[in-house]
């Protein structure tokens, strides 16, 4: 049987490489996330995929699984140790090969298959790797499963089993892209700027976005593992730059930008303006709730407070529930909910059926806006962002905070927020007229202006967000509140950017 796994294993050593290293702090809300080989090596997946057979027979669920790698240059061998653990723990599993989260997703329902482990770092930069888990389509899994899988793994819980079949699906990528391009091809004429980062989109978005009709222009869809010019991050500002430089040098009519596994889509209008993911989700639910009476929508708690207040929704009699951040959360919640799409402000939208299969899809939310600026033929991007109710809002700012300690202070902020609103207190020359608490604190001012503070899922930092549907004076001055509270903990460090 494989060790116990240990966590203070260092490369080059003898040890190293003849023990599993998974360090706890990998296993994220709800999924999974490590430097490659600082904190995981081989035998360490290896212990992954066994701990991830044993997850399946303790909850009943056939020992089948979808498994897909994206484009980085150890990714095919992080996920043949992962494999080899999976077999060792008697799965049936079915390689897709290179693919995006999304097409993984897509393969369970294609192949009829119970389970998926996406091997993938998704946005973050080169040296992480990862793990996108699920076992009953199309969710993934959330705290509970990855707390189970994580107390397996590093107790050495697993078993081996015999059993373990091996099904190389050579067609999956085909099948993916004729999937999403069955369909109408647009009555419209749209020139389409597909921004990929270097990233795996590249092999599949363009030819996609062409097959229904659009014109594409193709930004870094080469693929490129050492990511020479940005991250492939649709909340990357140097990500929607490039793509807004592309627009206004083509006269394209969208810009489109897609994360590194392709389950996430950022949008540039026409005059070269980017528009926050959440911006977008309220365009693209006043185009659906039209078609769509009384639509119910989900979205995260870091998004715009349109989605509350917007008046075309109302009218559509459209209604929108405020839920926890992350991919997995929205998913759910929306699954459960029956929500007709799910709405997060990092760019993953869930379109649940009729309108999609329930999971994230970048590619699909880039056809959503194509048939919105199809069924609006006189109108132009910039015409449909500029018809929304004006806000001013800050993108997502993410100061440096330890995985061990962001909880933790997280936790102080928010009951020093809820201190505040018990005693009346004014936070940024306003009273505090609601806190949202179901993921940190949404701290909700008497004009609508709102600040959030959370801690981030998936990386050693904060999340921080304000918006404020009256000045950008007011919001400055909440996102100082709020930054006058984060100075108090040594523990948060630097931004990656601020207003």
């Amino acid at each position: 049987m494989l060790p116990i796994p240990r966590a203070d294993l260092k490369p080059n050593t003898a040890d190293f490489e003849r023990l599993p290293l998974v360090k706890p702090t990998g296993f994220r809300e709800y999924d999974a996330r490590w430097r490659f080989p600082e904190e995981i090596n081989l035998m360490g997946l290896n212990a992954v995929g066994l701990g991830m057979a044993k997850l399946f027979t303790e909850r009943g669920v056939p020992r089948r699984i979808v498994v897909g790698h994206d484009y980085r240059w150890y990714s095919g061998a992080v996920k043949q140790a992962l494999m080899t653990g999976l077999l060792a723990g008697g799965c049936e599993v079915h390689d897709i090969g290179l693919a995006l989260s999304p097409m993984a997703y897509y393969a369970q329902f294609a192949l009829d298959v119970e389970g998926v482990a996406m091997v993938t770092a998704s946005h973050n930069d080169n040296g992480w790797t990862g793990i996108k888990m699920g076992l009953s389509r199309p969710l993934t899994f959330g705290p509970e499963e990855m707390g189970r899988l994580k107390e397996i793994v590093l107790s050495g819980a697993y078993e081996t089993r015999v059993g373990g079949r091996y099904i190389y699906v050579p067609d999956m990528a085909e099948r993916y892209i004729a999937m999403l391009s069955d369909r109408p091809k647009l009555k419209r004429h749209l020139k389409v700027v597909a921004a990929c980062g270097n990233g795996t989109a590249g092999a599949f978005a363009p030819r996609v976005l062409e097959a229904v009709g659009c014109e594409v222009i193709p930004l870094n869809a080469d693929l490129d593992h050492s990511f020479p010019n940005h991250n492939p991050n649709p909340e990357d500002m140097a990500m929607l730059h490039a793509v807004a430089a592309k627009v206004k040098e083509t006269g394209a009519d969208v810009g489109l930008a897609f994360d590194g596994d392709g389950d996430r889509c950022g949008v540039v209008d026409n005059e070269g303006h980017e528009i926050f993911a959440d911006k977008v989700g309220v365009m693209l639910a006043r185009d659906i709730s039209a078609l769509h009476k009384d639509a119910r929508f989900v979205a995260d708690v870091k998004s715009t407070g349109l989605f509350m207040t917007d008046p075309v929704l109302a009218a559509n009699g459209a209604k929108t529930t405020y839920w926890k951040t992350g991919h997995s959360y929205i998913k759910r919640f929306s699954h459960e909910t029956k929500a007709l799409v799910g709405f997060e402000k990092s760019g993953h939208f869930f379109f649940n059926p009729p309108l999609g299969r329930g999971y994230d899809d970048g590619i699909v939310a880039a056809l959503a806006v194509c048939d919105m600026l199809d069924r609006n033929p006189g109108k132009s991007m910039a015409d449909l962002k500029n018809a929304l109710p004006k806000t001013w809002q800050s993108p997502t700012m993410s100061p440096h905070c330890g995985d061990e300690v962001k909880y933790g202070v997280v936790e102080k902020i928010v009951d020093r927020f809820k201190d505040a609103a018990d005693t009346c207190e004014d936070i940024a020359g306003q009273k505090v007229r609601e806190l949202i608490t179901v993921n940190g604190v949404r701290v909700v001012l008497e004009d609508g202006t709102w600040g959030l503070i959370r801690a981030s899922s998936n990386k050693p930092e904060l999340v921080v967000v304000v918006e404020s549907p009256t000045s950008e004076a007011n919001m400055k001055e909440i996102f100082a509140a709020l930054d006058a509270e984060l100075s108090k903990h040594p523990e948060v460090g630097a931004y990656n950017q601020k207003i």
